[in-house]
């Protein structure tokens, strides 16, 4: 069956999620942090950047994967928002725990796709290029809503965002006939090898494994839209459509990641209710260790 394939090349990194659990009292919780901005701030940008710059790409498929991906989080955005009326009263509370329908996790879509026979790590890259600016836009933005940040704030914390940056810059070198030194390209590229390891330890150390025992209809609806509306919608879209089955396959498994695990730092940066969003989170999580390889299946076999 190819759900076991699938299900074994997944395992390695859900281990390491696990054994970031099983050692997290070994750091305090400012190490765990730092680890989270190392990360954020160094080699998932590496990652990023290498990714996309290190092969040529295809301009007909930025084009189509760039609106796709905007239309799959815009769904996230519209059909997260059913959770309102089951959430928390304030709505600053409720928008730290809302950004989790549409945002994702990058480092799960690196190991993901290489269980994905017709996508690779560029296209990987091409798609968080595309999805970062606008997943950061929709989440700054519902939460200044219910916070104090201004709009000159708000756009600078977009438009400087390292994900940003290093994935449009990649996106870039990738389209245009421009390689990158190897004396610049070499230490990025081992830069960009550790961020997966560390980013799913971390992942491990920080979630709340005690979660799914909380599970409401609150962010029932929440993890169900993440993790089987925008997938589910999509296959059928791009099937529908008729479109290439690369772009399909990617689009896809991008729309079954669970979300980012970082996204309760971001609610608790405006205020918002930190343990709420951080209980989302590690839901989702969860139980996307079911629901992926469950949809890689699914593309597998359908596209």
């Amino acid at each position: 069956m190819i759900f076991w394939p699938i299900l074994a090349g997944l395992i390695p990194s859900f281990l390491l999620v696990g054994l970031g659990g099983l050692v997290r009292r070994r750091l305090s919780e400012n190490a765990w942090t730092g680890l989270d901005k190392l990360n954020f701030e160094i080699l998932f940008p590496a990652l990023l950047f290498t990714a996309a710059a290190s092969r040529p790409m295809d301009v007909s498929r930025v084009v189509v994967i760039g609106p796709a991906v905007w239309a799959i989080l815009t769904l996230g955005l519209v059909a997260g928002y059913a959770a309102r009326r089951f959430g928390p009263e304030r709505f600053l509370d409720f928008a730290g725990a809302w950004q989790t329908a549409w945002r994702f996790n990058t480092a799960m879509g690196f190991v993901a796709v290489a269980a994905v026979s017709r996508a690779d790590a560029a296209m990987m890259a091409v798609v968080a290029g595309m999805a970062v600016p606008v997943a950061n836009i929709f989440a700054v933005t519902v939460l200044s809503r219910g916070g104090n940040l201004g709009l000159w704030a708000t756009v600078q914390k977009v438009a400087l965002n390292p994900f940003l940056l290093a994935s449009v810059g990649g996106v870039i070198v990738g389209l245009s006939s421009l390689s990158v030194p190897v004396l610049i390209l070499a230490p990025l590229q081992l830069l960009a090898q550790a961020a997966i390891p560390i980013a799913l330890i971390s992942v491990g150390a920080t979630m709340d494994w005690r979660a799914l025992a909380r599970l409401t209809p609150f962010s029932g609806i929440l993890a169900g839209v993440k993790l089987l509306l925008l997938p589910a919608a999509t296959l059928v879209g791009c099937l529908m459509l008729g479109a290439d089955p690369a772009i399909t396959s990617i689009l896809t498994m991008f729309a079954a990641l669970p979300t980012a695990s970082a996204a309760h730092v971001l609610a608790a940066g405006f205020g918002a209710d930190r343990m709420l969003s951080a209980t989302v989170v590690a839901q989702i999580t969860l139980l996307s260790a079911l629901t992926l390889p469950l949809w890689i299946v699914a593309i597998e076999a359908l596209v």
